[in-house]
């Protein structure tokens, strides 16, 4: 039988995964192509011996290849975005197709508990590292699995495996990398990330007895859960109705955590009844973050430059994050624009991004890009650096100021449910 010439469109982690876990073996199946979006520098790279063009390249693709089909493969994509990019696909002479979550999670050995969420900064990390201290401190081990984000070498990034911090500058490490990374090893925690997520699946079951899946945007999980947690951000109701995939981690969560629930009411309830529709029988979590900072006086009555987590900024379309909360609640006298310093790569974020506020997105996919947020940084007119991204920038930067961290924890509304549901699942481990 003729193969279907299929291209895979995706941004560096779903795509691959989707090619391992459906493509690979199928016979139906000839992939001819891989288009990246969103990350910048990641096309022009090979997987599985086939190229990778940037996604403005698609309509040519499917022309100069008589591609048959098209599969969507990346996360936090607006509804009306998804539906623009269907049209130009069928416009080109190809089906969109979209892979259904039975077709692309694995099956773990062990028992597995993942956290996603419906939009890009909505507190995973946060509620991640919460669930794994949890069952840490209750004697069990826990392998943190971290969505995809093999930027680099792809031959090199197969099956990775972070125990210590200097793990990071071994595998050359983005920013983003490490804004995901680092808690979790300064808790003791091994992170494990990559290509190949069976692989990696199987290493880590060796020495862990729950697996962790620590979900990147609003992606759904690569493993099929054992208790699926979803976060909703109450600063931004109905995207867990209006951006994909995030609406099917919405529908098929256990629990569904709202966080950033201290603020407006009424943004709750907007939830709550979106809950009542689409997921009655999940359980509630009202949830907000603490937020503290090692050095207060270095933000009071001081012009500050903020620099926050790069994704929630950018694809995340938040204007502003922790960094920004902290200036305003410690008593910045002024906060300064990074735009007037902005060069070269980040001269143009500003630009794709025009929503984000007076906030500087810790980008550095390159080490080009590195420095060039670092001399944003200096040339920075500004008394002190409010760091709010996790990851410790000064670490590997050169910065001429001093530097304040951000630190934000999540933490339950109303009760210790959160606590509960947690300690339920561990009882039924036992007993299994």
């Amino acid at each position: 039988m003729k193969k279907i010439k299929a291209i895979i469109m995706g941004a560096a982690g779903r795509d691959f995964h989707n090619f391992n876990v459906y493509f690979k073996n199928n016979p139906k199946y000839k992939v001819v192509a891989f288009t990246a979006f969103q990350i910048p520098g990641i096309a022009s790279r090979k997987y599985a011996g086939i190229p990778i063009f940037p996604e403005e390249c698609l309509a040519d693709l499917i022309k100069k290849n008589d591609a048959q089909e098209v599969f969507f493969s990346y996360s936090d994509i607006s509804y009306e975005d998804l539906a623009r990019k269907a049209a130009m696909v069928t416009a080109a002479g190809a089906n969109f197709c979209l892979l259904g979550c039975e077709q692309t999670t694995l099956k773990s050995q062990k028992p597995v508990i993942a956290v996603t969420a419906v939009r890009t900064g909505c507190g995973k990390s946060a509620v991640s590292q919460f669930v794994a201290d949890y069952f840490s401190k209750k004697g069990l081990r826990v392998a943190v699995i971290r969505h995809p984000m093999p930027y680099g070498d792809l031959k090199k990034q197969v099956c990775q495996k972070f125990c210590v911090l200097s793990d990071l500058e071994k595998h050359n490490c983005t920013i983003e990398e490490r804004e995901e990374y680092e808690p979790y090893l300064e808790k003791g925690f091994a992170v494990y990330a990559g290509v190949d997520y069976e692989k990696i699946l199987r290493l880590a079951e060796k020495d862990n007895d729950v697996i962790l899946w620590d979900g990147g945007n609003n992606d759904t999980p690569f493993y099929k859960p054992d208790l699926y947690l979803c976060l909703a951000d109450a600063r931004r109701p109905n995207h867990e109705i209006s951006y994909y995939p995030g609406e099917i981690n919405f529908r098929n969560a256990d629990i569904i955590i709202i966080s950033k629930a201290d603020g407006p009411k009424e943004n709750v309830e907007i939830i709550l009844r979106n809950k009542k529709r689409l997921n009655p029988g999940a359980k509630i979590i009202k949830g907000s973050f603490s937020l503290t900072v090692d050095q207060p006086e270095l933000i009071k009555g001081k012009k500050v430059l903020i620099v926050e987590d790069g994704p929630s900024m950018t694809h995340g379309e938040l204007p502003h994050g922790a960094g920004f909360e902290a200036a305003r609640k410690f008593g910045a006298a002024r906060i300064v624009d990074p735009r007037f310093y902005a060069s070269g790569s980040l001269k143009k974020i500003f630009k794709d991004y025009s929503h984000i506020g007076k906030i500087l997105p810790a980008m550095g996919y390159s080490r080009k890009q590195r420095k060039e947020l670092e001399e944003i940084i200096n040339r920075a007119d500004c008394d002190s650096v409010v760091m709010a991204t996790p990851s410790r920038l000064e670490r590997f930067l050169k910065i001429n100021k001093p530097c304040v961290r951000v630190n934000y924890g999540f933490k339950e509304i109303d009760g210790n449910n959160f606590y509960k549901y947690l300690l339920c699942f561990k009882r039924n481990l036992v007993l299994q």
